[in-house]
């Protein structure tokens, strides 16, 4: 699994790419959302929890990925912006494209025993989707944070087996998106984007970085590293 999202990896330049975003808080509301208290009482939640246990766990929810594949993005954000620690790669990524109704937990090397792939796979499709079913996000978000955390901890299981199915899925996402970027690579030259092939697109929508008072300093990673470990889901 980790190799073939290598190989997906070495052919991201083919897609249109949105904006990778440089993190200033713990929650990270891109689309306007959630209010002002809500991203106090998430931003209080995540910066504790680090504090405890140096592990860092951050949400993104932005607007759009304009068709960029959400296991790329994710990724990339998680990679840029450096979470977790360098010594323990003890980071995680909640992220949300609401519009897409897509979203993703990316897991740092440290965390893949504790928040493996089937059980991020379990949260999000037990846990988060159900409240965004009923466009609740704050409530999904909530519910999402504090079960990874509980899981971190060695204190969540998952709610039921992922099936057969289930664990095959993402295995068929990744052997269609490989073929897709073949098709890609071949009619690469009848229109080449600008930048050698990759577009950047907006897909943020509004810019709100989350919060910005309550007596405590903003995010900042620690220098931790991603190898494709996570979970991807939809509602």
């Amino acid at each position: 699994m980790k190799f073939l999202f290598f190989i997906l990896a070495l052919t991201s330049f083919l897609f249109a790419q949105p904006e990778v975003p440089t993190l200033k808080q713990w929650a990270n509301d891109y689309t306007n959302i959630l209010s002002s208290k809500q991203l106090e009482v998430l931003n209080h939640r995540l910066k504790t929890f680090e504090d405890s246990t140096t592990n860092q766990l951050v949400m993104l929810m932005i607007a759009t990925l304009n068709d960029y594949p959400v296991e790329y993005y994710s990724h990339e954000v998680a990679q840029k912006n450096k979470i977790g620690t360098e010594e323990n790669n003890n980071g995680a990524l909640l992220f949300i494209a609401k519009n897409d109704k897509k979203l993703r937990i990316e897991v740092g090397y440290g965390l893949e025993g504790a928040l493996p792939d089937a059980l991020a796979s379990s949260i999000i499709r037990n846990v988060i989707v159900p409240h965004f079913k009923k466009n609740d996000f704050y409530a999904g978000i909530t519910a999402g944070i504090d079960v990874i955390i509980s899981a971190i901890a060695g204190e969540y299981r998952a709610e039921k087996d992922v099936s057969e199915d289930d664990e095959e899925a993402p295995f068929i996402s990744i052997i269609i998106m490989i073929i897709f970027g073949i098709l890609m690579f071949i009619f690469r030259g009848r229109g080449r984007g600008r930048r050698g092939g990759l577009i950047y697109l907006g897909g943020l929508g509004g810019r709100r970085g989350g919060f910005s008072s309550g007596g405590f300093g903003g995010f900042s990673g620690g220098g931790g590293s991603f190898g494709g470990g996570g979970a991807s889901g939809s509602w």
